[in-house]
């Protein structure tokens, strides 16, 4: 790369592998098949595919160092040295260092785990305290910028900037390490400078969200500090999911020489750049095509943007609106789309021509942009869902009052003190998915097929009972993914052939796509659960997965409010409640995983989107008898900020994750003053340990402190399908040994 910085870039491609190569590679080293040697020769042959994708496809600037075996964030952390003693006195490899990081070891949990912004993509929590000891580690930067060099295509190592990366660790006050974390981000600049890195990309999201003015300020330090190092690249710091706000001008008065801009979350960016008059000197980077959703661009309305920005600026380029690590990686493989569907989707691959397209537009003209899309095909609208929507009145969101709703739940279920349960999912077991492969690929009927999973299902109900479980599930063998198989039943969706996209680690979705209105054609997991509860004496829990979270997890149409979707999801949900309770089952559980997740960056914008987040959830479980037991689940997001919408969706028990953050939410719950059912997860099963008997009684003593044990269930942070049998077993019997400790005392 020169010293200009080009006319067309991205901020980040897909890192997983078209057919999901990485996924499979790492999930083998962890199972010992494969060593060391053999990850990297998948990781470099990764990286190069894409490195080659991006240069033919004729892309100006192209980045490095997006590549990541886990998680960027955690990357970054081992860049600056931030590895928390308790993992560095282990002994072990700088590999399984940092994947026992990442997931745990017998002697230490992993770090924290949560949402990255408003997306379905987890991060890694650093752990940041007053005896880090920061330190320059470049090692990998300057080996990927080689590999790249190697091949003959100059690149842009990128970093999540310092700070962000200290607005998201875990610490009393992380900014008060503002300094020395600067200070060595000096030092990879200087050795990533000494190996010929002519531009840097340091990723500043954290500044897209609401900062009070000493966090402003700190961006103002770390920017000066880094522009005014005498031996560095030239700086372009990507900011993305939305507007800027008064961090904007902040950083403009910094020396650094680019700055990205989201023009698709956040037009008001467009504005702010405006008011600041004529820019001199700073490229900025207009992200005008969607890295967050699969929709084609709107080309045209995307050059009159552009063209501002050109007539704002000296200089200027074009770039995604985030890292493309969000889309699927090629449309092209998808050979069973509808043609009209086809036609308005790009994934990342095509975003890229996007971006290339609108560069050449923004110099050369319009006359080769490819037309205007037709109208939307009219078989996409539903008249009847929306008669029914226009019909809605208050009371089909309200059920009874929760006490009385609770005493004739209690006289039907007949429950101990502190309830026992999972989340919902059993182990995958590689049968399993060859079983649902082979029905999908017609080699096994449907007789066959149903023969099969029922056979999973009393397995898992039978172990439920021998484990001593006091409300059993029937664990999900039929279900592929807690949103996807929803959406395969659902009218106005979409699914992808390939169209992964990665949720942390080596776990990878592929979310389905809502393109019309949403209806319900019949009953979609009716069969299973009632099977399920024909098996067994004890209660079975329906289990669904809630509007917001079906959208969260999904792309959605952009050509209506969120609101309206998320309602015409909501009716199809209370259709399903209604076919479980007429089908014996009593339990049901509405699973609102991304109800934080959602909420959008901006305080000013929260309470419409939880007004109609919680209004859907309602509407979807207002619809049962007040015997009907209502259950929810939330996991890994900060939930203080939703605290009074968790209320709200007046679920009569909500489980949420808690093992990883030590119980910290049920303070914010009692400080609200909650009085409804929770079951805090009292284990952490995103990571291979089994917890000792001690650890799950500590766990849930320390909820019995918090809350009323005759409001306390006790379950597992969430869904146990990424787990194997054996430590299921083993955790589930000291789950159900602690709570018999617990009532005993």
């Amino acid at each position: 790369m020169s010293t200009a910085f080009g006319q067309s870039t991205v901020l980040g491609y897909p890192r997983i592998g078209a057919n999901r190569e990485l996924k499979k590679a790492v999930e083998a080293y962890w199972a010992g098949t494969i060593d060391a040697t053999a990850l990297e020769r998948t990781g470099a042959t990764l990286r190069a595919e894409v490195w080659r994708t991006l240069r033919n496809a004729r892309l100006d600037a192209i980045p490095s160092n997006t590549f990541s075996y886990y998680d960027h964030m955690l990357d970054t952390a081992v860049a600056v040295g931030a590895i928390p003693h308790r993992f560095a006195r282990l002994g072990l490899s700088e590999l399984d260092t940092y994947f026992a990081m990442a997931r745990g070891v017998d002697a230490e949990p992993a770090l924290e785990l949560t949402k990255w912004f408003a997306t379905n993509y987890h991060y890694l929590v650093p752990e940041i305290g007053p005896d880090t000891v920061f330190a320059p580690n470049p090692a990998k930067a300057l080996r990927e910028y080689g590999e790249a060099r190697d091949l003959g295509v100059t690149t842009r190592p990128v970093l999540v900037g310092p700070a962000t990366f200290l607005l998201l660790a875990k610490g009393d006050d992380p900014f008060a390490r503002l300094d020395d974390l600067v200070d060595t981000y000096v030092g990879i600049l200087a050795s990533l400078a000494e190996a010929g890195v002519a531009w840097v990309q340091l990723d500043e999201p954290g500044y897209v969200a609401d900062r009070s003015p000493a966090e402003i300020d700190a961006l103002r330090r770390a920017y000066t500090r880094l522009g005014e190092a005498t031996h560095r690249p030239r700086i372009f710091v990507a900011t993305y999911f939305g507007d800027l706000g008064d961090a904007l001008p902040t950083l403009l008065a910094t020396p650094v020489e680019a700055i990205g801009l989201d023009l698709v979350a956040g037009p008001g960016n467009l504005e702010r750049l405006a008011a600041a008059g004529p820019l001199r000197g700073t490229t900025i980077v207009a992200g005008l095509v969607d890295g967050h959703n699969i929709w084609r661009t709107d080309l045209r309305a995307a050059v009159t943007a552009g063209a501002t920005v050109a007539g704002l600026a000296d200089h200027f380029a074009v770039s995604t609106s985030c890292s493309l690590l969000h889309v699927p990686v090629d449309l092209s493989v998808e050979t069973r789309l509808d043609a009209h569907l086809y036609e308005r989707l790009a994934f990342a691959r095509q975003k890229v021509d996007e971006v290339v397209l609108l560069g050449r537009a923004l110099r050369d003209g319009t006359a080769h942009l490819p037309a205007p899309l037709p109208p939307a095909p009219a078989a996409w609208r539903n008249d009847d869902v929306r008669a029914r929507l226009a019909a809605l009145g208050p009371a089909d969101r309200q059920r009874g009052g929760y006490g009385e709703r609770a005493a004739r739940q209690q006289e039907r279920l007949r429950l101990p003190e502190l309830p026992t349960t999972t989340i919902g999912s059993f182990p995958q077991t590689g049968e399993l998915r060859r079983t649902r492969a082979a029905h999908r690929a017609g080699t096994l009927d449907d007789a066959g097929y149903t023969a099969r999973m029922r056979a999973e299902v009393e397995h898992v109900v039978r172990l439920q009972e021998q484990l001593g479980l006091d409300v059993l599930v029937h664990g999900e063998p039929e279900r592929n993914d807690m949103v996807q198989y929803f959406g395969e039943q659902l009218d106005g969706f979409a699914a992808t052939e390939h169209g992964w996209v990665q949720s942390y680690g080596s776990r990878c979705v592929r979310p389905p796509v809502i393109y019309g209105d949403v209806a319900r054609p019949a009953p979609m997991t009716v069969e299973w659960s009632s099977y399920a509860q024909s098996l067994t004496g004890k209660p079975v829990k329906g289990m669904l997965t809630g509007p917001v979270t079906i959208l969260a997890w999904s792309f959605v149409r952009h050509d209506q409010p969120l609101a309206d979707t998320a309602d015409q999801v909501a009716l199809a949900l209370r259709d399903e409640c209604r076919d479980l309770e007429a089908a014996g089952i009593r339990v049901i559980q509405v699973d609102e995983p991304a109800l934080r997740e959602t909420l959008p960056l901006r305080a000013a914008d929260h309470p419409a989107y939880l007004d109609w987040a919680v209004g859907a959830f309602r509407l979807a479980t207002a619809g049962v008898a007040d015997d009907t037991q209502i259950h929810t689940h939330l996991c890994y997001s900060e939930f203080g900020d939703v605290i009074n919408a968790i209320d709200a969706l007046d679920a009569d028990v909500t489980s949420i994750e808690a093992s990883r953050s030590k119980m910290e939410v049920l303070d914010d719950l009692a400080a609200i003053g909650y009085r409804r059912g929770v079951g805090p997860g009292v284990w952490d099963i995103h990571s291979p340990r089994v917890p000792s008997l001690d650890e799950v009684v500590e766990a849930l003593r320390r909820a019995v402190a918090a809350v009323p044990a005759r409001r306390l269930w006790v379950n597992p942070d969430c869904g146990l399908k990424t787990r194997a049998y054996p430590e299921v077993e083993a955790s589930l019997r000291r789950l159900v040994a602690a709570a018999a400790e617990v009532r005993g005392h």
